[in-house]
């Protein structure tokens, strides 16, 4: 059954090797097959991953497509920053952020990001 089997995302790049420097040099990323030319593969933490394809369809999604769950966001948009990471600022009916996080009624919160491509990524810290 697919509920007991891993996930991983899949996100379009148009310059491959321009996202591969940015999840090099702000997300601190290094993907798993480094002499490939038309994709990487990235692993994460608890065996999840994602791959980086090239396209000609990168940045069109409106939605979110990749996220981390973290255990201190503070922290972490924090570092990120630090890396040249600059945070989306939203002001939606029921998702305002402030300092580029959104706090939410069930004490969870998350902030969004661009890569290079267009992409939105998420860094989020949920209560369980």
């Amino acid at each position: 059954m697919l509920k007991d089997q891993p996930v991983a995302a899949v996100l379009p790049a148009s310059d491959i090797k321009r996202a591969r420097e940015f999840y090099r040099d702000k997300l601190g990323l290094e993907p798993d097959n480094p002499d490939a030319e038309d994709n990487f593969q990235y692993r994460c933490g608890s065996g999840t991953g994602f791959m980086l394809y090239q396209t000609d369809n990168a940045g069109t999604a409106k939605n979110t497509q990749i996220g981390w769950m973290v255990p201190d966001l503070s922290a972490e948009v924090a570092e990120l920053r630090s890396r040249g990471v600059q945070f989306e600022e939203y002001d939606f009916p029921g998702l305002k952020t402030e300092n580029g996080i959104a706090s939410f009624p069930d004490g969870s919160s998350a902030a969004w990001f661009l890569d290079t491509e267009g992409n939105i990524l998420s860094v989020g810290q949920y209560t369980m």
